[in-house]
């Protein structure tokens, strides 16, 4: 279809049915459209009003993704198979279409982004558009590096029963478009006559290179968990400060159950992100300094030790105190359960009125040490600066 572009369809595809609509292909459109948003409807309507069983609620989910994925490999299929743009006027024999084709003056800009696009298709399914160049090593290992990641979370989660692994399936649309745009890259490699080497991804994110010196591609890439980007260009202290902070900090929210706070985790993980960009600048730049969040730990000893204090006496009410209730006295397990709700409330107030206290506290003594350090600069000033010796003199004369 020579007025309809491969490219917005295969992107429009996303949205299903929205692409093969675009390509006139309405019967298709309104199947897989119809297929995912009526099960998406239908898992709405069973969580708010009918309360459905989870069961139920996973076969409309899944229905909903394989019938999404059905879209885009048709729409795939369709695109692969259609057949390649005609220039105007060139509608005749193969021979003349040919002569037509080679005497145009577009005809190789042309070749080039039917083949672009055709990368980018099969890219879909990380590796294919390595394959589609020869770079067999190469889309092995993108496929492999996908499909695995994908395998080893779905069997963590299974066998440890903790959904909690799921969030590193968070990494696979990161592969999936690196994937894409390193295809596309070599392609594009291709195309300007550079000679295309097939050997794996992971070759390509060197530790360092003949200088020494660090990947910038592999920092910003590990600097999507906080900290791991600060390791990697030898930021020692603040790689582990920020790490430690970002994931004790998830962890004190949900064991002490601080909904309200969860907005400081993004806050976290952005400043985490940033930072790396800058410190790779820095690294560049040759101005990098190890300089971590917070110098002086001890200065903060004391409330540390509270904070630990007081989670250390929750655990051992919780796990240890309440459990031992539990067997001797079996009747009081509605109070113990109390107890263990007080606690914690009680342990959340503590630290919240503790943290408004140090700083008020803190407050003071900066007002207080101000003011001193005036005083000081004023009784200073007298002694630093005594009356002149003429003047002196005159003073004598007047007043002998």
């Amino acid at each position: 279809m020579p007025n309809k572009s491969s490219l917005v369809a295969f992107l429009l595809s996303f949205l299903p049915g929205a692409g093969h609509l675009y390509m006139n292909r309405l019967f298709r459109g309104v199947l897989y459209g119809g297929g995912v948003f009526g099960s998406l409807f239908l898992f709405f309507m069973g969580v708010a009003i009918f309360h459905a069983p989870k069961d139920f609620l996973i076969l409309l989910a899944l229905l909903a993704a394989l019938i999404w994925f059905v879209n885009m490999i048709d729409m795939i299929i369709f695109l692969l198979r259609s057949q390649p743009y005609r220039l105007p006027g060139s509608y005749g024999s193969e021979q003349q279409e040919q002569a037509s084709w080679d005497a145009n003056p577009y005809s190789t800009r042309m070749a080039s982004q039917q083949e672009k696009t055709k990368i980018m298709l099969l890219s879909f399914i990380p590796g294919l558009g390595h394959y589609q160049l020869g770079l067999m090593h190469r889309g092995l290992t993108a496929m492999v590096s996908f499909f695995g990641v994908a395998i080893l979370v779905f069997f963590v989660t299974i066998m440890t029963h903790n959904e909690g692994f799921a969030a590193f399936l968070l990494a696979l649309p990161v592969l999936w478009f690196y994937t894409m745009f390193d295809a596309l890259k070599q392609q594009g490699n291709k195309q300007a006559g550079l000679e295309l080497v097939d050997r794996s991804i992971f070759e390509d994110f060197h530790f360092g290179d003949d200088y020494g010196r660090k990947n910038r591609t592999l920092a910003t890439i590990i600097a999507i968990f906080p900290g791991a980007a600060h390791l990697y260009l030898s930021m020692t202290k603040r790689g582990v400060q920020l790490m430690a902070i970002f994931l004790f900090s998830i962890y004190i929210l949900d064991v002490l159950r601080l909904s309200l706070f969860l907005f400081l985790i993004p806050i976290l993980w952005f400043f985490s992100f940033f930072d790396a960009l800058q410190s790779i600048t820095k690294y560049e730049n040759g101005t990098l300094i190890d300089k971590p969040i917070i110098e002086n730990w001890t200065a903060y000893s004391r409330p540390i030790g509270m904070v630990l204090i007081l989670l250390g006496s929750y655990y051992v009410l919780k796990d240890v105190v309440v459990q031992f209730m539990y067997q001797i006295l079996p009747s009081a397990r509605n109070y113990m359960y109390l107890i263990t709700n007080f606690s914690q409330t009680l342990i959340v107030a503590l630290l919240l009125i503790g943290g408004g206290v140090r700083l008020l506290m803190n407050r003071k003594q900066h007002v207080s040490t101000f003011s001193t350090f005036t005083d000081d600069v004023h009784s200073s000033s007298h002694r630093s600066n005594p009356m002149p010796q003429q003047f002196l003199e005159i003073d004598e004369k007047k007043n002998p």
